[in-house]
């Protein structure tokens, strides 16, 4: 069952751990077909979290972004910047992602991100079971963080938010495909413009949608696994 609210219980488990400097990470993009992978590190002071006004006496708490509205998502993200104790975002483009698979794009833009904040945090909480940093970084893997963490359910408001916009602002270029509305994931609109006009500047050449168009087909770009050196053939 879904919380109503992140709360602090990982965080406060780190620091009786010893952690001094804690980040949530996450990230919002992995499966959509055109646009770039974003991944958000938030830290905070561990004070209680913003709250929203809602209907009549109740309020709106921060929670993991697929569970609020749009509308509270886009107020959370304005709020969040000046209450966080730093916050910094990474992205890894499609040209990257397809270059170097999934995985390693995932690390490189939580890096970046990371990489980007005010002070390096000792410890990172990141949403899932598999910790794709590895050393140096000293990581908990946690299912649900970002419904039982207020650090990551920071980080996946402000990274969903800012990868909202980015693609809306894409739509405005390429208004067939329903950016704006889709965020790059395959809806009808988009599964359709991809059949008519074929991928854009900004489409995954690797991803295997493009098997399904056979007038597209030639575009799909393939990693060698056995390269180990990111190198792609375009068959």
């Amino acid at each position: 069952m879904a919380r109503s609210a992140a709360g602090y219980e990982i965080e406060h488990q780190l620091v009786a751990g010893g952690a001094t400097l804690i980040a949530g990470v996450d990230e919002v993009g992995r499966g959509a077909w055109a646009g770039p992978l974003v991944v958000c590190a938030a830290v905070t002071d561990l004070s209680p979290a913003p709250e929203l006004p809602g209907r009549g006496t109740r309020t709106v708490r921060l929670n993991d972004s697929k569970l609020l509205s749009p509308a509270h998502r886009e107020a959370f993200a304005e709020v969040l910047p000046g209450w966080l104790a730093g916050h910094a975002i990474g992205e890894s483009s499609p040209a990257e992602i397809d270059e170097v698979g999934m995985t390693e794009a995932l690390r490189r833009a939580t890096l970046r991100a990371l990489d980007a904040l005010p002070r390096r945090p000792d410890m990172v909480i990141l949403d899932g079971k598999h910790d794709f940093l590895g050393r140096p970084w000293r990581v908990r893997c946690e299912i649900k963080a970002d419904q039982r963490s207020v650090s990551v359910a920071a980080a996946s408001v402000l990274a969903k938010v800012h990868r909202d916009r980015l693609m809306a602002a894409l739509a405005a270029d390429h208004p067939a495909y329903g950016f704006a509305d889709s965020a790059g994931y395959p809806s009808p609109a988009h599964q359709e413009a991809l059949a008519a006009a074929g991928p854009t500047p900004h489409h995954r050449l690797s991803w295997s949608y493009l098997d399904d168009l056979p007038q597209w087909r030639h575009l799909r770009k393939h990693r060698d696994p056995l390269a180990g050196s990111g190198q792609m053939t375009l068959l």
